[in-house]
């Protein structure tokens, strides 16, 4: 049995997500210790708990732990059925944090697995679902991951209530991904949405991006979409489609912060990540860590972070050494697979 400490690097769930989706894709039984011990509010929180709970139920598990607030966890995985999967979080805990633990073990099972999850669509301090569906999903279509992530409604914080469903095909074709630095943009596209508010806050959302982004020169679309909900909230994503991939930037409204500054914050963040040339941005380049372990490759990130170097460690606690990675944390660098992993 593999025992992870929770607290290496930034110490956050993310350990958690990639310890237990590589548990189910290896067969290897692993013990977490110190479950988020570096966050204000350690152990579990209900985001984690389901997530946990949906990898059990994929892979016939058995687990010791599961409940909010435990900061150990011990997971013995079965083998992957494919199956559908209806998560409730309960509350507006993050849905592409659920989503980042599921699927990766998703692409690993021998058929099509269909998912729906409802808890927080739009949410701080994770990615928004339309950043998962263009700019997470179009990098693993990339490397042979077919799937598909559909937004049924929104739940912003503190209600919740969003709706995602999807499904994900088995990883037949692992094609290499080397995706260093791009030449050109070729468009710009994004959604601004707004829920349980009035029409103009989307519209305005959008505008304000539009205008910062225009001096890059290229064709602009950014979609509106007003909707219900259990809440309010508004956000804004953005992307720039390149040469080699997919760029994101996004903000979320709250009360009291006008619908410009939240359009203008999105662009500001995108042209950011654009400005180094790498193809895959500081947010997409954690997230692709562990299948670049199977699909192997080289790709150049905007920001070498300590998330994305707390996930190499995860990784290769799991199937040793695989990774290079080359620059410092909080600059520009190279991760490359140096041993790509057959199962």
């Amino acid at each position: 049995m593999i025992t992870i400490d929770g607290s290496y690097g930034e110490g956050g769930g993310q350990i958690l997500r990639t310890s237990i989706a590589l548990s189910v894709i290896t067969g290897e039984p692993v013990k977490i210790i110190n479950i988020r011990a570096n966050r204000p509010n350690p152990g579990l929180r209900p985001q984690h708990l389901h997530g946990i709970l949906a990898l059990k139920e994929l892979s016939n598990a058995k687990v010791e732990g599961a409940e909010v607030g435990s900061k150990e966890l011990t997971f013995i995985p079965g083998k992957i059925k494919a199956k559908n999967i209806s998560i409730n979080i309960g509350t507006a805990g993050s849905i592409t944090l659920v989503l980042q633990a599921l699927l990766p073990a998703m692409a690993f099972a021998e058929k099509r697995i269909k998912f729906r999850i409802t808890g927080g669509t739009d949410v701080p301090w994770s990615p928004p679902v339309d950043y998962m569906r263009n700019v997470t999903l179009f990098a693993l279509r990339r490397i042979g991951i077919n799937g598909e992530i559909v937004i049924e409604r929104r739940g912003h914080y503190p209600k919740g209530g969003g709706i995602v469903r999807g499904f994900i095909d088995p990883w037949d074709e692992k094609r290499e991904l080397v995706a260093l630095e791009y030449t050109t943009i070729n468009k710009i596209e994004g959604i601004s949405h707004a829920t349980n508010l009035p029409t103009h806050v989307a519209e305005r959302q959008a505008k304000a991006a539009k205008k910062e982004l225009e001096v890059l020169g290229v064709p602009i679309e950014i979609k509106t979409e007003v909707s219900r909900s259990l809440g309010p909230g508004s956000g804004v994503v953005v992307w720039a489609e390149t040469d080699c991939l997919r760029l994101g930037g996004d903000a979320l409204g709250k009360k009291g912060k006008p619908a410009e500054v939240v359009g203008k914050e999105a662009a500001k963040e995108l042209l950011d990540q654009l400005k180094t040339k790498a193809c895959v941005d500081k947010f997409l380049g954690d997230q692709l860590i562990p299948f670049l372990a199977f699909s192997g490759g080289r790709v150049k990130v905007v920001e070498i972070t300590r998330h994305l170097i707390t996930n190499v460690w995860v990784v290769e606690q799991f199937l040793g050494k695989v990774f290079e990675v080359k620059g410092d944390i909080g600059n520009p660098g190279v991760v490359e697979v140096t041993r790509r992993v057959e199962l």
